[in-house]
């Protein structure tokens, strides 16, 4: 599933290619929106709140999209709408066209109502109006399940919102975190917040996820997807286990050595 920060990217994305402009077409290919119709109406922005997308368009609608594990939205100049079953929604205009694959949700609402599809969401480590009393809240919202191992807790979006696999397992390393270690055993929790707030910050504009600092081919992170291999810090081999209710899904990266 895509981290915030490519859901971020893609935010700007539609942004740059929809705001200000009337769209020319519409076409929701999902049952319940078959005949939903934007046409004529300006697109006034669009913004990511987490991994949800949210593009407003004029008369008070917004078009709600989540990407969940497949999903992904492409932005060409207009022209036809390419021939593949997985688009499953195009909004264009007389410039760009974009195009949702796999979009795993989508849905038209009010924009007065966006907080009936995002209001449970913790607070967004994207978000521009990230400061102290966001970093502090989602301190809080860990803290209150305090049982409950560091690896899940980061990954519920209603604690804080933009945290995906590939964070977790570097956030955690970083800070010297065993992924199954109870939150309320976690030292430093306001430093773990604020760490995870910096490395999405710092990745939001580009491709990929660098946590180590190097931008070279395989050397992009410390333990995400090194099973097997050497730890970067101290050469224990790095581990590779399921964790949480969904298991078969949520696979963790940890080095035994440097996350006792």
């Amino acid at each position: 599933m895509p981290e915030g920060d490519v859901v971020w990217l893609t935010a700007r994305r539609l942004r740059e290619a929809l705001a200000g402009r009337r769209l020319t077409r519409s076409d929701f290919r999902v049952p319940r929106y078959a005949t939903a119709d934007l046409r004529g109406r300006t697109v006034l922005d669009a913004v990511s709140r987490g991994k949800h997308l949210l593009v407003r368009v004029e008369g008070g609608l917004t078009v709600h999209t989540h990407l969940m594990m497949d999903g992904r939205w492409r932005v060409r100049p207009a022209g036809p709408v390419p021939r593949d079953h997985r688009v499953r929604l195009v909004l264009e205009n007389a410039e760009w066209q974009a195009a949702g694959y796999s979009l795993g949700l989508v849905e038209l609402l009010r924009t007065a109502e966006e907080d009936k599809a995002v209001g449970h969401l913790g607070p967004d480590l994207l978000d521009p109006a990230w400061d102290a009393e966001a970093a502090a809240e989602a301190v809080a919202r860990l803290g209150e399940q305090p049982a409950r191992p560091i690896g899940e807790a980061l990954l519920d979006q209603t604690r804080l919102a933009g945290i995906g696999n590939v964070y977790k397992a570097e956030i955690l390393f970083l800070r010297g975190v065993g992924p199954w270690t109870p939150v309320g055993d976690v030292p430093g929790l306001p430093a773990l917040v604020e760490l995870a707030h910096r490395l999405l910050d710092a990745n939001k504009e580009r491709h990929g996820h660098i946590t180590t600092g190097d931008l070279g081919r395989g050397r992009e992170h410390w333990v995400y997807g090194r099973a097997g291999r050497p730890c970067r810090r101290c050469g224990t081999r790095v581990e590779r286990d399921h964790q949480g209710a969904q298991a078969g899904e949520r696979v963790t990266y940890w080095c035994p050595h440097c996350q006792p």
